[in-house]
C-alpha cells in the first residue's frame, strides 16, 4: 500500500512540473499521452520531430484527429516519459548514472535516434555511457542495477553486459592492485545487485582468473547484505520481525542462499569455517535443498580441526537460541571428518585404531566440550548424546577427563535417569582412561551408576597393588620425597663424619699429653713408646691412603684393605 501511494505522488508530480512547462508555451496541447494513471497534455509538431514512433503512431492512426496515444509500457515509466518530453521540447535536465539507462532504452523505443533527428536522446545518452558512466566501477555497478526493471530491452541494447564486463574487470583489479582503504570497498558495491546480476558479474570475474579468495571474499560480502537477519546478526534477533507464516518471504530466501551456494568456488578452504556454519545454520532454518545442506556440510567436515565450540553451537540452535535443531547435520559433519582421518591412515600405510592424527585429537577434545554444551538441554535423548559421542575413535582421547565432564553434566541435567539410562549414558566413557582426579571425583559422585564407582575404584586398587603409578603429579610428589630422602641421609653421613674426626682429635691430644709426661720420667723408655703410639694412630687414622700428614707412619703391620668409600662434606 505504501508503494502505491508512493508510485502515485510520483506521477502526480510528474503531471504537475510537466504541466508547467508546458502550458508556460501559451500553445494549446492537440495529444494527450497517457501512461498508466498520468496523462501528458504536449503538442505533436515537438513530438514528432524527435521521436520516429510518434510519428508513425500519428501517421498510421485512422482517426482524422489523434488526439490520445497510449505509451504505458514505456521503459522506465511516466518519470522518464517526462525528461523524454522534455528533450522533445528543448528544456534541460540532469542525465545522472540513475536515469541513463532508462533514458536510452525510453529513447529505443520512442525511436528517438540519429536517423529521426540530429543529436537526438540516443546518442546523447550513449556518449554518456561511454564516457561518464562506464568508467568507474560503482557507476557501472549503479547503471546495472537500474538495468533490473528494464529487461529485456537492457540486453538487448548490450547496456547488461557492457555493465557486467567494466564491473568486473574492474574489481578484479581492485582486488590486485587496491586503489583506496578499505582494500575490499569494491565488494560492498558489488553487494547492491540482485542476485542474477550478481551472479554474471561474479562468473565474468571468473572467467577472468579471480583468485578463490577474491571470490569468497565477495560471496561473504553479499551473502551477509543479502540475508542480514539470518547471516550478519548471529544472535537471530532479526528473524524475530520475521513472520513465520510469511512462506513468499522465506521462498524468497531460501531461493537466495541456494543460489549463493551454488556460487561457491570448488576449494573445500575457500571459507572461514564460522561462515560456512551461519550459511548451515541459515540453510537448516529455512529448510533448503538436501543438496545444498550437504554441500556446506562436506565443507565444514574437509576443515573441522578449525571448529571452535561455539561454531558447532551455531550449528546446533534454533535463532531463539533455545531450541536444538536436529543434531543429523553435525553428526554428518563429525563422521565425515572421520572417515577423511581413516583413509588418510589407510594411504599412509598407518594403523588408524592405534594412532591419531593431531586433528583427530584437536577434534576430539572439541566434541567432547561440544557435548558439555548441549548436555544441559531436557529433550536431548540419550541415543543423539551418545551418537556424538561415539562418533571420535576412542584412541583420539588420550584420557576421558573430558567426556566424563560432559556425562556428569548430562546426569546432573536428566536427574530422573534410572540406573539402567544412567549406565548406558557412562557407556561411552572408559573409567580406566580417567586421570587420578577425575577417577577420585568418580569414586565419590553419587550420580554415577555404581558399576562406573567400582570401575573406578577397583582401577585404583590395582594399582597400589602393583606398585604402578601413571599419574603424573603423584610421581612429581614421589621424586621429590625420594630426593629429600637422600638428602635427609647425606647429612646424617656427615654428622657421623664429624664426630668420628673430632673423637680422633680428642684421642690424639690426650696421646700428646702422655708423651709429655713420660719424657720427664725418663728418656730410656722413648723408643717404644713411640713404637706403640705408630702403630695405635695407624689403625686409627682414615686418611693413611692419601694423606701428606700420615707419611711417616708405619704402616707395616696393618692390613691394607680397600676401605668403604664414603662422600665427606665439604664442610
Amino acid at each position: 500500500m505504501a508503494t502505491t501511494v508512493k508510485n502515485s505522488s510520483r506521477v502526480s508530480l510528474a503531471m504537475e512540473r510537466t504541466g508547467q512547462w508546458v502550458f508556460s508555451q501559451e500553445i494549446p496541447s492537440d495529444v494527450v499521452i497517457e501512461i498508466g494513471e498520468a496523462n501528458f497534455a504536449l503538442h505533436k509538431f515537438m513530438l514528432v520531430a524527435k521521436s520516429g514512433y510518434i510519428r508513425r503512431k500519428i501517421m498510421e492512426s485512422k482517426e482524422p484527429d489523434l488526439t490520445r496515444i497510449d505509451l504505458s509500457d514505456i521503459p522506465g515509466g511516466p518519470e522518464i516519459f517526462e525528461k523524454a518530453a522534455k528533450f522533445c521540447y528543448g528544456v534541460n535536465f540532469e542525465i545522472t548514472v540513475h536515469n541513463v539507462a532508462a533514458l536510452r532504452c525510453a529513447a529505443e523505443y520512442l525511436e528517438m535516434t540519429d536517423k529521426c533527428s540530429e543529436s537526438n536522446l540516443a546518442g546523447r545518452t550513449e556518449d554518456f555511457l561511454s564516457h561518464v558512466a562506464l568508467t568507474t566501477l560503482p557507476g557501472a555497478v549503479v547503471v546495472l542495477k537500474s538495468c533490473e526493471l528494464l529487461l529485456p530491452m537492457a540486453a538487448d541494447l548490450k547496456i547488461v553486459q557492457r555493465c557486467i564486463d567494466v564491473a568486473s574487470a574492474k574489481a578484479c583489479s581492485e582486488a590486485n592492485f587496491p586503489s583506496r582503504s578499505p582494500t575490499n570497498w569494491w565488494t560492498e558495491e558489488l553487494s547492491i545487485l540482485d542476485i542474477n546480476s550478481f551472479q554474471k558479474v561474479f562468473t565474468s570475474m571468473k572467467t577472468r582468473g579471480a583468485k578463490t579468495l577474491t571470490l569468497a571474499s565477495c560471496l561473504m560480502v553479499y551473502a551477509e547484505k543479502a540475508l542480514p537477519d539470518l547471516v550478519r546478526d548471529h544472535t537471530g534477533n532479526g528473524t524475530k520481525s520475521l513472520d513465520p507464516g510469511d512462506s513468499n518471504i522465506r521462498n524468497q530466501q531460501r531461493d537466495l542462499l541456494e543460489s549463493i551456494v551454488a556460487l561457491f568456488p570448488s576449494e573445500k578452504a575457500a571459507f572461514p569455517v564460522n561462515f560456512l556454519c551461519c550459511i548451515l545454520r541459515s540453510a537448516i532454518f529455512l529448510k533448503s535443498s538436501i543438496s545444498c545442506k550437504n554441500e556446506l556440510e562436506k565443507r565444514i567436515s574437509a576443515i573441522l580441526e578449525h571448529v571452535t565450540v561455539d561454531d558447532l553451537l551455531v550449528l546446533s540452535f534454533t535463532y531463539d537460541g533455545e531450541t536444538l535443531f536436529d543434531l543429523q547435520s553435525v553428526r554428518r559433519i563429525i563422521s565425515g571428518f572421520v572417515e577423511k582421518e581413516k583413509s588418510v591412515a589407510v594411504f599412509s600405510a598407518g594403523d588408524f585404531s592405534e594412532t591419531c592424527s593431531t586433528a583427530m585429537q584437536r577434534v576430539a577434545k572439541t566434541v567432547d566440550a561440544y557435548l558439555g554444551e548441549i548436555a544441559t538441554y531436557e529433550d536431548l535423548a540419550i541415543s543423539k548424546f551418545n551418537g556424538i559421542a561415539t562418533l571420535v575413535p576412542k584412541t583420539a582421547r588420550k584420557v576421558d577427563d573430558d567426556l566424563y565432564r560432559a556425562i556428569d553434566i548430562y546426569l546432573k541435567a536428566h536427574q530422573n535417569l534410572d540406573e539402567i539410562e544412567r549406565e548406558k549414558v557412562c557407556s561411552v566413557m572408559d573409567p580406566h582412561k580417567l586421570s587420578y582426579e577425575a577417577r577420585v571425583h568418580a569414586s565419590q559422585n553419587k550420580r554415577l551408576p555404581v558399576q562406573i564407582v567400582l570401575h573406578a575404584l577397583y582401577y585404583d586398587q590395582l594399582k597400589l597393588r602393583s606398585g604402578v603409578i601413571d599419574d603424573r603429579k603423584t610421581q612429581d610428589a614421589l621424586m621429590t620425597r625420594n630426593q629429600i630422602q637422600a638428602d635427609v641421609s647425606l647429612i646424617k653421613e656427615n654428622e657421623a663424619l664429624r664426630t668420628e674426626l673430632l673423637k680422633m682429635k680428642m684421642y690424639i691430644s690426650d696421646l700428646q699429653k702422655n708423651q709429655g709426661t713420660s719424657s720427664k720420667s725418663g728418656g730410656s723408655r722413648k723408643p717404644t713408646f713411640f713404637s706403640s703410639v705408630s702403630k695405635t694412630l695407624g689403625k686409627l687414622n682414615p686418611f693413611r691412603h692419601g694423606s701428606k700428614d700420615t707419611s711417616n707412619i708405619d704402616d707395616s703391620a696393618i692390613d691394607l684393605t680397600k676401605p668403604r668409600r664414603r662422600r665427606f662434606s665439604v664442610s
